[in-house]
């Protein structure tokens, strides 16, 4: 069906009902960012692809809302689609309050599914349509339209060992029962995919780039129970649960097994599914709280960042090759974004340990660099030439961890307004690495360090300028960030983040510098304790006839010059050649 017939069918379901509008979240039972294939409900309806937004679709009208990084990707996907485009955060747009208060008459109907949509979500709808009488009602109505929607896979789950996680399972329960008793909780359910994956040292395939699996975790002072399509657990797995006293049940049990729960005080998280608090609700109390083993989850180990470390070196390795082959290549013929993004993962695949990406590789040559999350597709793909600049946004998913790094390239001639703002760029991305705060500073506190010098010149960018990163997990993982956006989550050591300021000039260039940054404590005065930050990943910041060095200080120099001598010293032992010599040219100092 094409996107109309789709719409056009849902109308009937709706009406079939009574539902007046009919909210489609780009949402798993998990409340995942990547999705199974069989959960990208949004994506199958409305032909957007990017990672965040969603669609209503009323009687007469049909809306998209995303945010900045899909403004210019969303209006070619949404194309002949029926579907208008809402900006959010844009003076003259409605946002999703707004729109259903003026569309859905007094006392009508809002349809969502409820395991696809957060308690959090449910609870915002349903009170602030509360003015109008407007009900909020779980109808999954795309069930009865999706007809051909794939089915989940069967690949086996595997152990991820105690050597790269640094922490047994038994250890990462306690400390979560811990938080548990703090919280008079006697049973805590773990939703998140990522969590449930790092709790049980185990790891999956289920989702595409993050190495997780579809499973709920169950527990309570005594008891710890996996729902899991059992087709998943090999013997190797069966034998890692069972030392740990971890009972396995069928994933389609679950929520039998909430509705077995009776006068329980139960720990959740907000962002778990409304399915599972209109199982749980009758007959328990429900402590809403974020789940203890996030934070825990965010604050790696020790041989968690010695694994961060060691493959900072393996990817640069594979980048100073495909880098030194991509600026011998750009002037053939035929080379396209989409077939870049492909040699980008052959040179990384030569890497020990490398399990796959760790999201679908940015690469957007020209002015596709200003969409900001832009995916090449095979048909649609720029060619590349040896002229104006490319930006580079990819990553790897190796046993000891994950990188995600981005650089933005001068194939050719650029002009002095690129020059600049690469250099604003960069200047933001120095500081925010320079950075030194005190115990108990939020990531919002340090935006403004990265954001500073665009602002001075009158320009700024959409996207946060830092997301957690899961080791040998998820590319974004929280609960911490570095965004404008209030986030009451303190960093602390052992927290990994990505530094990547940005500056789009639609259908110009795109301009993004990224980097891995970790958390660790630098002194302690008078004033208490201070934190800094280790630059973990290792890769040269392009300079040659792309940056404007006259606008940078002293001291951004003196940084510039120490990062690219630790790169120097870390890469070149593995390279050989003209791989080498160009590595050691491109970072010799300013």
């Amino acid at each position: 069906m094409t996107t109309p017939e789709k719409i056009t069918a849902l109308r009937e379901k709706m009406k079939t009902q009574g539902i007046d509008a009919f909210i489609i979240f780009s949402a798993d039972p998990h409340m995942s960012e990547y999705l199974p294939s069989h959960w990208q409900e949004r994506s199958w309806l409305s032909g957007f692809t990017g990672s965040a937004g969603f669609v209503i679709v009323t009687t007469n009208k049909a809306g998209l809302w995303t945010d900045s990084r899909y403004f210019v990707q969303a209006p070619k996907e949404l194309a002949d689609s029926g579907i208008e485009l809402y900006k959010q955060g844009v003076d003259g747009f409605p946002d999703e309050i707004e729109f259903l208060k003026n569309e859905v008459p007094q006392g009508g109907k809002v349809g969502v599914n409820s395991l696809t949509t957060s308690h959090a979500n449910w609870e915002k709808i349903k009170n602030q349509l509360s003015s109008k009488n407007i009900v909020l009602v779980d109808a999954p109505l795309l069930d009865e339209i999706w007809t051909n929607r794939p089915q989940g896979n069967s690949d086996p789950v595997f152990v991820h060992p105690l050597e790269y996680a640094g922490k047994s399972i038994g250890d990462k329960l306690s400390a979560i029962r811990s938080e548990m008793q703090k919280s008079e909780a006697t049973t805590h359910i773990i939703t998140a995919l990522d969590d449930v994956a790092w709790t049980l040292n185990l790891r999956g395939n289920d989702v595409a780039f993050n190495p997780v699996f579809l499973g709920y975790i169950l527990l309570n002072k005594q008891e710890t129970k996996l729902f899991i399509d059992k087709e998943k657990i090999t013997p190797e797995v069966e034998s890692h649960l069972k030392e740990a006293n971890v009972s396995v049940e069928n994933y389609s049990d679950f929520f039998k097994a909430l509705k077995n729960l009776k006068d329980e005080k139960i720990l959740l998280s907000e962002q778990s599914n409304q399915a599972i608090f209109e199982a749980i609700q009758p007959n328990n109390e429900c402590i809403i709280k974020p789940t203890p083993g996030n934070l825990l989850k965010a604050i790696k180990n020790e041989k968690e960042l010695e694994g961060f470390r060691k493959v900072m070196v393996r990817d640069g390795v594979a980048l100073v090759k495909f880098f030194y082959w991509l600026k011998n290549s750009a002037s053939e013929e035929n080379l396209t974004e989409y077939s870049l993004g492909k040699k980008l993962r052959e040179f990384r695949a030569t890497g020990k340990n490398f399990k796959g990406e760790s999201f679908g590789s940015i690469i957007g040559y020209r002015g596709n660099g200003a969409i900001v999350h832009y995916s090449a597709k095979k048909e649609e793909s720029a060619t590349i030439k040896a002229e104006s600049s490319i930006l580079v946004d990819s990553g790897g998913q190796y046993t000891e961890g994950t990188t995600d790094i981005t650089r933005t390239f001068a194939l050719g001639e650029v002009s002095q307004a690129f020059k600049d703002d690469y250099t604003l760029v960069l200047k933001g991305m120095i500081q925010l690495s320079l950075a030194q705060f005190p115990k108990g500073t939020r990531g919002t506190h340090l935006d403004t360090l990265a954001r500073l010098p665009l602002w001075q010149q009158g320009k700024d960018y959409g996207h946060g300028t830092g997301h957690g990163v899961g080791s040998f997990m998820n590319v974004h993982e929280g609960p911490q960030n570095i965004r404008k956006d209030l986030n009451d989550v303190a960093l602390q050591p052992g927290m990994v983040l990505s530094n990547e300021p940005g500056l789009y000039i639609e259908d110009r260039y795109g301009i993004r510098i990224e980097n891995l940054i970790a958390v660790k404590e630098k002194e302690t005065t008078s004033f208490g304790t201070f934190y800094a930050f280790e630059t973990l990943t290792l890769f040269p910041i392009f300079l040659e006839h792309q940056a404007n060095l006259e606008l940078l200080n002293d001291t951004e120099k003196q940084w510039l010059n120490n990062y690219h001598q630790q790169v120097q010293e870390a890469l070149a032992p593995h390279l050989d050649g003209e791989e080498k010599e160009w590595l050691l040219h491109i970072t010799q100092p300013i």
